[in-house]
């Protein structure tokens, strides 16, 4: 009896690259090299539609505005005119449903990859030559009439191409992140407005200074934020700058003379994005500075995130045997054994997503360094760890604006006590009583257990304006309006 094929032995086809032959799942819109691409890099098992979903995206636009501009040109075909058209029109289809999503699980190489992400670039190529022939009645794999080197890779590069599909990933998360630190910078200024009158102990040295607000300190840190984000912003305005069309190096080989400009007019007109030429095609190619830039903003965020999780960690320490000026939204439970016990995990998370964008800024930077000559190859590298610290940023930076931050609230009672049995009132004293009449005071303050205002009273002193201080002059001197801002004059 003869055995028929399994439906594993019959769903492969045939392929061929310079390299030799494979056998490639029939119905697979990926090819050969996106094939050896998976099978070099069996590095995390994670895939672009999982990690940078945008990249995809950008793919499209790209490959579209070039199969445009070039279908314009006549190039994709320069002998039959007509099939030039058919073969722009297959192509333009073919990075709609691209960007729709329809081909996502069909980018099968791993994130992290070498070759300046040709892997990831031919993987693109491949799926829209073979959508593209099947659009015009042909078959997978076949490569016929339009081929993945010669029709939606004509007058491109992998080196050109990427830094491109980087710039605009970057770009099209740049707006959400912007969101979230603008979302946590309003949460700071609003808790800046609702705590104006909070007058709460300073510390300097981790020890006790002078009074201010607890307004003036959550001011300061939407001020450090409104900064940071200022800085994000500037950094990213030479991301707008596209070096497609460079071709290789720079040079712009095997490109038509008009496909610079009209590609980056087609892209903009796509996008949405004010797309530039850049100023120097050798440049983009080479130098990745503006990505580096862009990864030092995100770090100055993280710094400031870093600083704010820090200090509100301490404000709430304890609750009862520490700090506990301030109370955190009560999110979890903190503890498998300890009742009661309540963590501070978003600044906790806030930290760790500091540190991670960080690490990733020094990764990004050590790639930035070391390219050589006109090329840098380090650009799947870096496309990860942007892309990273971007999602983790605006993520993250959302949610503790809306878990935490919107939900902080002075423990009056704490403040309260530790204002008035705390010498640090006796500086805004020392301006109108003296020093020596403020040592005396404090003196006492801490060996008995006394306020300020107690010992002040009971000292029966007269200020260096002739002033009796009495509870009316003390209210004057100590008001929460003098203490926080210049009082002498």
């Amino acid at each position: 009896m003869m055995m028929m094929p399994t439906a594993t032995e019959t769903a492969m086809r045939q392929e061929k690259d310079s390299i030799g032959v494979r056998e490639v799942p029939a119905e697979a819109y990926y090819g050969i090299q996106a094939l050896r691409g998976s099978e070099n890099f069996p590095i995390t098992g994670i895939k672009p539609a999982q990690q940078y979903p945008e990249a995809i995206w950008a793919f499209s636009q790209i490959k579209k505005a070039a199969a445009f501009v070039n279908t314009q040109l006549g190039v994709l075909d320069p002998i039959h005119p007509e099939e030039n058209n058919r073969i722009g029109e297959a192509l333009m289809q073919a990075c709609d449903e691209l960007e729709a999503g329809n081909f996502n699980a069909e980018f099968i190489v791993d994130v992290y990859q070498g070759g300046t992400g040709t892997s990831n670039h031919m993987n693109c190529n491949e799926i829209l030559a073979n959508r593209a022939n099947e659009i015009l009645g042909g078959k997978k794999g076949d490569y016929k009439p339009v081929h993945p080197n010669d029709h939606p890779n004509y007058g491109q590069s992998t080196n050109d191409v990427t830094p491109t599909v980087l710039r605009l990933t970057f770009l099209k998360k740049h707006a959400p992140l912007m969101a979230s630190v603008r979302q946590l910078e309003a949460a700071f200024r609003a808790k800046a407005v609702e705590f104006k009158d909070v007058l709460i102990c300073g510390r300097t040295h981790m020890q006790d200074a002078v009074p201010l607000t607890l307004g003036q300190q959550m001011g300061a840190y939407a001020n450090a934020l409104a900064d940071a984000a200022e800085k994000l912003e500037q950094a990213s305005v030479n991301l707008h700058y596209l070096g497609l069309g460079a071709s290789a190096l720079g040079t712009g080989l095997n490109t038509h003379k008009e496909y610079r400009s009209r590609v980056i007019e087609t892209l903009s007109q796509y996008t949405g994005f004010a797309l530039k030429p850049a100023k120097d095609y050798f440049q983009l190619t080479s130098s990745f500075g503006h990505f580096s830039d862009y990864s030092s903003a995100m770090r100055s965020v993280a710094i400031e995130l870093e600083k704010i999780a820090h200090d509100l960690k301490l404000y709430s320490s304890g609750p009862k045997t520490a700090i506990g000026e301030l109370m955190l939204p009560q999110l979890q439970p903190g503890s498998s054994i300890m009742p009661g016990k309540v963590n501070p995990v978003l600044p906790e998370l806030m930290d760790q997503l500091s540190y991670a964008v960080q690490g990733n800024d020094l990764t990004i930077s050590l790639c930035a360094q070391n390219g050589q000559w006109q090329l840098n190859v380090m650009m799947p590298m870096i496309l990860i760890k942007v892309s990273e610290s971007q999602t983790w940023l605006t993520n993250g930076l959302k949610q503790f604006a809306e878990q935490c931050v919107v939900g902080i609230q002075p423990n009056m009672e704490y403040i309260e006590h530790r204002m008035n049995y705390s010498t640090i009132l006796l500086t805004a004293l020392n301006p109108f009583i003296g020093y020596a009449h403020a040592a005396q005071i404090a003196k006492v303050v801490l060996a008995e257990g006394k306020t300020v205002r107690e010992v002040a009273l009971a000292m029966d002193i007269t200020d260096i304006y002739g002033k009796k201080l009495d509870n009316a002059r003390l209210d004057e001197i100590l008001s929460v309006s003098a203490m926080t801002s210049p009082n002498v004059g």
